[in-house]
């Protein structure tokens, strides 16, 4: 078996990683309503980058959660609400917290869940959405390792916010036409033919110059060609063993 087939084994089994997440606190009806007030304002919405300042009255309206090669970002509907970068884990993890509530937390060592997983800690919200904060920033520059193991995830007031990769691609999706449009050195074959499975790169990020380091990014696995994980960083025909 090769290193790239445990490496995808290894993303697999850390999904199975369940969390829970908590109800949101009991607030005032006069704060609530003035939170739905202001929020009804009219005027035009401008992105929030800064996550460490979204305001609880946007945050609590997300119904959306897009992971891109090098960030996340929330939404609601088709606006933006924050885009949280994958480079700041205490800013990203705590926007986290406040948008799904408490997660499951693990501490992890180099190797636990996993063949070359990192050392650090895991959050885990509702066993849909895990979040690996690196105990260092990896060579690429990112200081989190994210997947997404379902297609939803309940926030903490209660709400359901559904989670895709790029393009709207979720756990559960076909990804037949996906997998065919893919560049061959965009997609590889995880499987056998008695058990296809693969893995495709859904949007190219975190460039390295390491030799055998392959084409990093987010990436979707698959059981034959149904969606079963969605992960950023994942890189796709690398020849190193970690």
């Amino acid at each position: 078996m090769t290193a790239r087939t445990w490496l995808a084994i290894g993303a697999a089994a850390l999904a199975l990683v369940v969390g829970t997440t908590t109800a949101d606190l009991s607030r005032g009806a006069d704060q609530d309503d003035r939170a739905v007030a202001a929020e009804m304002t009219p005027g035009p919405m401008t992105p929030v980058t800064d996550a460490a300042h979204v305001p609880t009255v946007k945050l609590k309206r997300v119904d959306g959660l897009e992971l891109d090669a090098e960030s996340m970002t929330l939404r609601r509907g088709d606006r933006t609400v924050a885009v949280a970068s994958m480079r700041n884990a205490s800013e990203t993890v705590a926007l986290l917290d406040r948008l799904f509530g408490t997660p499951a937390r693990t501490q992890t060592a180099e190797g636990d869940g996993g063949r070359c997983f990192p050392a650090g800690v895991t959050y885990t919200w509702g066993g849909a959405f895990r979040v690996a904060a690196l105990a260092a920033p990896s060579e690429l520059g990112n200081a989190l390792e994210v997947r997404i193991l379902r297609s939803e995830v309940r926030a903490r007031t209660g709400g359901i916010v559904e989670l895709s990769g790029p393009d709207g691609i979720q756990v559960g999706d076909d990804a037949t036409d996906v997998i065919h449009d893919a560049r061959a050195g965009d997609r590889e074959s995880l499987g056998s033919d008695d058990a296809p499975a693969w893995q495709v790169l859904l949007a190219e990020g975190w460039p390295s110059d390491e030799q055998g380091a392959g084409t990093n990014g987010v990436s979707a696995l698959t059981d034959d060609t149904t969606v079963t994980v969605i992960g950023a960083p994942m890189p796709v025909h690398s020849a190193r063993a970690c």
